[in-house]
Order: C-alpha cells, then structure tokens, then sequence
C-alpha cells in the first residue's frame, strides 16, 4: 500500500473508528477540557496530522508517513468539516445524519450513516455532545511544555482507537494523540482556532462534486 493510500486509510479511521477561556490558565486538563466543552457550540481552525508507528517501549519506529495537513469547522453535535489539503485532497464531512468522505483524486464519495457510531470515536471529542463521560472514562496525564493532557478511554470495545490523549493550554486542545492496538499513532495540532464562529443553517450540507461516484454503505 503506498504513502498516500495509507494515509486516507487513518484519515477515514479517524472518524470511522468515526480550541484560550478566562480565568483557567493554570487549571488541570479536565477542567480545562470541560469548560470548553461547555463554553463551545462551533470552532474552525487548521491542523496538522502525522502518522507514526511506535515499539513496544513506547520509542518512535522510523519510517513515518508525511504529515497531513488542511482545515476543519464544526457544530456540535455531530456537524463537521474536515478538510485534507496536503499532501493529497479528501473531505469528511457529517450533517448530523450521515458521514460523507470524498476523495478528490478517485472522485469518489462514500457515504455511511452516523449514527451512535460517533459516541465513542475520536470525533467525538471535538463533534460530538457534551456527555463524553457516558462513551469516555477521562483522567489526567501528566504535562508536557506547558501544555495539560487529558487521557480519554472509549468504554466500548468496539472502537478502533484504544486511547486518545487531549493536549490544552489556556482552556483551549491544541494537540491530540489516537492510539490503536496495533502500535500506529495519531498526533494532530491545532492552530489558528476561532471559538464560536457564526454558522448558517446549511454549511454542513453535503453536495456530490460534478461526475463523482457515489456509493452508499
């Protein structure tokens, strides 16, 4: 399988298996965490995505897939636009009912329903509802560079990510870190990350590219 194919693969897995707030600067990640979950309806910012494969004492294997770059916006609950720009195009795109995963290059779109599925991904955490203690048991990590972590296990097993580790600073996540059982890990950054922006009714409705195949799952 090569770089590229390898890298949509984490991107749909991602979702398949599918950010600063007063006064709490210095407060530990889970309190951090669930004022901005309280506090945010809508975001939009930037990220960056690498994929890397770990040993087992926890050391980085050599071999790293290219860094994934793009944007993404979101409503809560379960509304979301998530943009690959670099180093290849895809969308994955929910309207609250159905997920949406385009990818540029096969002009393909795979369509699949949303569902509860959402409850227990790595989506969640930035998509999803407010409740993430009933789908997640949340406890604190130790810091690193003046950022707080926040360690999030799925309570279902049938998930594909064992753990997923949220970094904050200033109230608001600028990193993330999804582990799966087979040693790959996830690590996203956040930036230029605007709380609350204005949303129209209809920004999240999904409309298939001109001569794109569709497929229904």
């Amino acid at each position: 399988m090569s770089r590229a194919a390898s890298s949509r693969v984490a991107a749909s897995l991602f979702f398949a298996g599918v950010l600063a707030v007063p006064g709490i600067v210095n407060a530990a990640a889970l309190e951090q965490f669930k004022s901005f979950v309280a506090s945010t309806k809508s975001a939009k910012g930037e990220f960056v995505q690498r994929q890397i494969k770990v040993e087992g004492n926890g050391q980085e294997k050599p071999g790293a897939s290219p860094a994934s770059s793009g944007t993404f916006q979101f409503a809560r609950p379960g509304k979301f636009i998530w943009t690959y720009q670099k180093p290849y195009e895809q969308v994955l795109q929910a309207d609250g009912e159905k997920l949406y995963i385009y990818d540029k290059d096969l002009n393909q779109v795979t369509v699949k329903k949303l569902g509860n599925a959402l409850g227990s991904s790595p989506a969640a955490i930035l998509f999803g509802s407010n409740d993430l203690e009933k789908n997640f048991t949340l406890k604190e990590a130790p810091s690193k560079d003046g950022v707080e972590w926040l360690q999030a296990t799925p309570k279902t097993k049938d998930t594909t990510f064992d753990s997923i580790s949220i970094g904050l600073r200033n109230g608001m996540p600028v990193a993330m870190e999804l582990r799966d059982s087979f040693g790959q890990v996830s690590q996203l950054s956040f930036t230029k990350f605007e709380k609350n922006p204005p949303v129209s009714t209809d920004q999240f409705k999904f409309k298939a590219p001109k001569g794109a195949d569709v497929f229904q799952q």
